[in-house]
């Protein structure tokens, strides 16, 4: 007979009483006559009660119900929140926000929680003898649901329809009336709110909202894409018409408050096809023969002012979102293409942090405020490359202005590697897309001087302008600012790392005071060879992930003690809150609260997460789909994971990476030997190893699920390959005229 909700408080209220009582004195047990008495418990009702208690935290595993009958506290279980990571068809992983591991679920003990729920679980501590396992649990509690919409491809029967999530982390279909879909076509993109979620033998249902289109089509697919993400791709009207009401005029009066720097050479640099300039550079020869050099951002946030209908939405999208065909801007298109862009030939107004540099490149003068600016000059990335790289007669006469930047670039970058930055160049591709939106090519993205010199003054502004906030308030608690922070390596991952790398022949340190020393070494030893694109992937993945945060505790990968985002506040919400913090403090204002901004980097940092997932399943859906326009031709590639269920192959300069799976190895039985990243055969012998150059072919490609089959074909130099054809790779039929589709800015 169930409890009515007095009775069930009631009830809640004695199991945490008991539980707390039995952790108090884990060290003994109890019999159900113990309880009573150490309660003072003399009525028949309440002994019947306690009896209960005693049986239902025994069955959710947190007592133990020993041989006697008695009861102990199970100091080896423990009770989290966290949520949910349901990586594959068969386990979870239950992430808790704090913890050094994550808890393994399997499926069957998920109680019906989904991907991305906020669940309660009950987990157990590893054995002694598995010290470096995972603890394992279950959920007893779907505390919150992540969100109820769902994309994917609606089946349409005349009866009823069914979704197929697009998301690799929804496992099961989910029914829905055939009254509920919205007019949707079999085989259409959608979108279905669920309206209630499985349960042990049934299925969750739905109901279509949206239709996004036909599946495969490019825009289809990039809005589906978003969806999926839960990212918005278009501003709500009252958002665009309080943009639109915006005076483009820069009243004399704002002018006069600020530094004004219009006649001061200024000019951009930035990919071929951007629209909105968020950063400049100036260039001035003082008379003492110094130079005085301006880093100009725009100022976003004399336009958004705090706790309007702008600033609200950028809060909400926290970043601009760049997909492979597009950029999701977090400031409506007047903003970000237009009053804030710091186009050439226009007066703009400007947040700047302006260095004095001495002939040796050193700082020995700074200022940080409000400008006015007017740029120049816009160049793109390969036009001053051009310039960096002319060496004949003079003809451009900003071609000594950027060889000048680029010398003294160079010297801030070997400084900040001498200090311990370390030195990564992540792989990076674009792709070349005809007019419907298919992917014709795909090519390796070269950072040359021109990317790396503008990096290295963004790079200087963000940590000078944490630097000065930092220093100051000379004592503790210091000012409140927003830093982006990086945490040094797990040392476990650092340690599987320095040992894997040791099968190359290469030393990696695990101590903390010479780690990046130890991987910039590493880098520069694995330049141009065959294992340099796997152990670099790797050494990225042994790195612990950027984040924004109020605590300065440093950005490892810089080798910045202090470090925040300063020079993006058009597409990053966090550098708009550099910006009002640091005029806060150029006003002689207090320090505040942490809390509530330390809230708001939290939920910065998730959705810079969540535009990243999208912008990489932007990248696999054209990778998957250019694999899948080519005919059957043999590929180089690179073997970059080992799994039990198969391998994991990069192919070659388009990064596009599938699966080798295990029951397709047909010439033997493979065993996997985790510890040394490899498979071996049982009978044959053979080994393929994490790193090794093979050959495959694509077997299939699914683009609702972005994910590639390959073939083995042999390993590379092995001779004569089954299936040796033609290995040009031909432009696919339909593709007509071309479009060249660049990535994002690189975040750091």
């Amino acid at each position: 007979m169930g409890r009515n909700p007095k009775e069930e408080k009631f009830f809640q209220g004695l199991l945490q009483e008991v539980i707390d009582f039995f952790e108090l004195n884990d060290y003994r047990s109890y019999s159900l006559n113990q309880i009573h008495k150490a309660f003072a418990i003399r009525d028949r009702k309440t002994k019947e009660i306690y009896g209960d208690v005693l049986n239902r935290l025994a069955s959710e595993g947190r007592l133990i119900r020993q041989e006697d009958g008695n009861f102990r506290f199970d100091n080896e279980s423990f009770v989290v929140e966290g949520r949910v990571d349901h990586v594959n068809s068969r386990f979870a992983f239950i992430v808790v926000e704090g913890e050094g591991k994550d808890i393994w679920v399997a499926t069957a003990d998920l109680n019906n929680a989904k991907d991305g729920d906020r669940v309660r679980v009950q987990a157990r501590k590893p054995s002694e003898k598995k010290k470096n396992d995972r603890p394992e649990g279950e959920v007893i509690e779907v505390i919150e649901r992540g969100s109820s919409d769902v994309v994917g491809v609606i089946q349409v029967t005349p009866h009823y329809a069914f979704l197929i999530p697009d998301s690799k982390k929804i496992y099961e279909d989910i029914y829905v009336p055939r009254t509920e879909v919205m007019g949707a076509n079999h085989l259409d993109k959608v979108i279905v709110e669920v309206t209630r979620w499985g349960s042990p033998g049934k299925k969750a249902e739905g109901r279509v909202i949206k239709v996004l289109g036909k599946a495969g089509e490019n825009e289809t697919e990039m809005h589906s894409i978003l969806a999926e993400f839960g990212l918005p791709y278009e501003f709500p009207a009252e958002v665009e018409n309080m943009a639109a009401s915006i005076n483009p005029t820069i009243p004399k009066e704002e002018i006069k408050k600020r530094r004004d720097m219009r006649k001061v050479l200024s000019f951009t640099i930035d990919p071929i096809d951007a629209k909105d300039f968020d950063d400049a550079l100036s260039y001035e020869v003082l008379k003492n023969g110094n130079l005085e050099i301006g880093v100009h951002i725009a100022d976003v946030s004399h336009y958004v002012k705090t706790g309007s209908l702008l600033d609200q939405e950028a809060y909400k999208r926290a970043t601009s979102v760049y997909l492979v065909d597009r950029v999701v801007p977090m400031l409506p298109e007047k903003l970000s293409n237009g009053l804030c862009s710091l186009r050439p030939n226009e007066d703009k107004l400007t947040f700047s942090a302006v260095f004095e540099f001495d002939p040796n490149g050193v700082i020995v003068k700074e200022w940080f405020g409000r400008t006015v600016i007017h740029s120049d000059r816009r160049f793109a990335y390969e036009q001053a490359q051009e310039l960096i790289e002319h060496t004949g007669e003079v003809t451009d006469s900003l071609e000594p202005v950027i060889k000048s930047l680029n010398q003294l670039a160079h010297k801030l970058r070997d400084a900040r590697f001498a200090h311990g930055s370390v030195n990564f160049e992540t792989a990076e591709v674009r792709f070349e897309l005809d007019e419907d939106g298919k992917p014709i090519a795909v090519h390796p993205r070269v950072r040359k001087d021109a990317h790396k010199l503008i990096e290295e003054y963004m790079l200087l502004a963000n940590k000078r302008v944490a630097t000065y906030v930092h220093e100051l308030k000379k004592t503790d608690p210091r000012n409140t600012m927003v830093y982006r922070v990086h945490e040094a390596p797990d040392p476990e991952k650092l340690q599987v790392f320095s040992t894997f790398a040791k099968k190359f022949g290469y030393q990696v340190t695990t101590e903390p005071k010479h780690v990046s020393k130890s991987f910039n070494a590493l880098m520069e030893s694995i330049e141009g060879k065959g294992e340099e694109h796997v152990l670099q992937s790797l050494a990225v993945r042994t790195m612990s992930k950027a984040r924004y945060s109020t605590d300065a505790i440093g950005h490892f990968g810089l080798a910045f003690p202090f470090y925040s985002h300063f020079t993006s506040p058009i597409r990053r919400y966090p550098d708009v809150m550099t910006h009002r913090l640091l005029q806060h403090y150029l006003d002689g204002g207090v320090s505040p609260e942490r809390a509530p901004l330390e809230i708001q980097c939290k939920h910065s940092s998730d959705r810079e997460k969540l535009a990243s997932d999208a912008e990489r399943a932007s990248i696999k859906y054209k990778q998957v789909e250019y694999m899948s326009l080519h005919e059957p031709q043999i590929f180089d590639g690179i073997i970059t994971g080992v799994t039990e269920f198969g391998l994991f192959v990069e192919i070659g300069d388009t990064s596009c990476e599938g699966l080798v799976r295990m029951v397709d190895l047909n010439d033997d039985f493979y065993d996997l030997d985790k510890d040394n990243y490899r498979i071996v055969g049982k009978s044959n012998g053979r080994v393929f190893t994490f790193g090794d150059a093979v050959k495959v072919k694509v077997r299939d490609t699914n683009l609702a699920k972005r994910t590639i089959d390959l073939e083995m074909v042999g390993m590379r130099g092995a001779g004569a390959y089954a299936n040796n054809r033609s290995r040009k790779r031909d432009m696919p039929r339909g593709a007509r005229s071309s479009k060249v589709i660049p990535r994002g800015k690189r975040r750091r």
